[in-house]
């Protein structure tokens, strides 16, 4: 049924005291049932917020919700005309970046690319991580950039948005044919990927790292396999990226692990114990990233924590506040 735009969003409260029973009882009215989304982090698939209606599933009372399809992976084709995107914020290290994929399997329900997902009339739920889009003409469109006669070189950025080695890139491999492109162009890179499919380009990466081209940042979220999958359902475990970050440290590469993001109440009791596994594995560079929640990411996050974590709900958000004056979210500067 359509819903006017007004009531496409639902914003849950902010949890109050005494109210954990009310709070045990929340549930967004585009709620999808655990079968037809097993495998995936998030919980709902709210239209976006450009959409001028939303389409909520109510059971008639035939059980007709049980019927419907589990959500499944479709690919579709991102026809850009440029690859490389500029950004001015005096907040991050880079000033250009790459995306090769719109979307991202892995799923992860922290993740503050989300929201870009409504720009294409699509969820930041579910559809983030089921609609994804590739760009096949990605290599060409950056070969074609750096050519250009005005261009001036600096890293280029991978992985900030999206995965470059989610699931899909075993397949399409548009990542690998861009490190062609910046290796014959002798372009300097920088990686973050949570994912040991980088590992199939060792050797591009390695000898890029012998002239002082190639970076990589694994992120190593938890150490706890049964929170990674629940955090990071779709992502490679713990264990295998520890080995990753062996075998990227072995070959050459400078590499460091990213406690990314970090969730009070979740994962901050294990900064430390990541940043030994690291040493470990001989990464010498650590980083972190405090968790994020713009737009529907917000909501997204707080479906999640009601479903696997409800007893610590209002604490991981009373935390978030104080970290962010009082705010679930800050997207200021500084």
């Amino acid at each position: 049924m359509a819903a006017s735009s007004a009531a496409r969003r639902r914003t849950l409260p902010p949890p109050e005291p005494g109210a954990a029973e009310e709070l045990l009882g929340l549930a967004s009215p585009a709620g999808v049932i655990r079968e037809r989304r097993r495998g995936r982090g998030a919980t709902s698939n709210a239209s976006g917020r450009y959409e001028p209606q939303a389409r909520i599933p109510v059971d008639d009372g035939w059980q007709n919700l049980e019927e419907l399809p589990p959500f499944k992976t479709t690919i579709g084709i991102d026809t850009a005309r440029k690859v490389i995107t500029r950004n001015e914020s005096p907040d991050i290290s880079f000033d250009r970046s790459i995306n090769p994929y719109r979307g991202c399997e892995h799923g992860c329900i922290y993740c503050f690319a989300r929201p870009t997902h409504a720009y294409l009339g699509l969820s930041p739920g579910l559809d983030f991580e089921s609609k994804l889009f590739m760009k096949p003409d990605a290599p060409e469109l950056l070969e074609r950039e750096l050519s250009a006669p005005n261009y001036s070189p600096r890293i280029i950025a991978i992985g900030t948005n999206t995965d470059p080695y989610q699931p899909i890139e075993k397949q399409h491999e548009i990542m690998r044919r861009i490190l062609t492109v910046l290796e014959k162009a002798g372009h300097p890179v920088g990686i973050v990927t949570k994912s040991t499919l980088i590992l199939r380009d060792l050797d591009i990466l390695s000898r890029m790292a012998q002239k002082n081209l190639a970076k990589v940042a694994l992120s190593v979220t938890t150490l706890d396999a049964k929170l990674a999958r629940i955090m990071e359902p779709r992502a490679p475990t713990p264990a295998r990226r520890l080995e990753a970050l062996r075998a990227l440290v072995g070959a050459g590469i400078p590499t460091s692990v990213m406690v990314a993001p970090v969730i009070p109440a979740i994962n901050d009791h294990e900064i430390e114990r990541i940043l030994d596994a690291g040493a470990a594995a001989g990464v010498q560079g650590a980083g972190y990233v405090l968790l994020r929640l713009p737009l529907e990411v917000r909501d997204l996050f707080r479906e999640w924590l009601m479903e696997h974590f409800p007893d610590r709900y209002r604490h991981v958000f009373a935390l978030v506040r104080q970290m962010r004056g009082g705010k679930d979210y800050d997207s200021t500067f500084g």
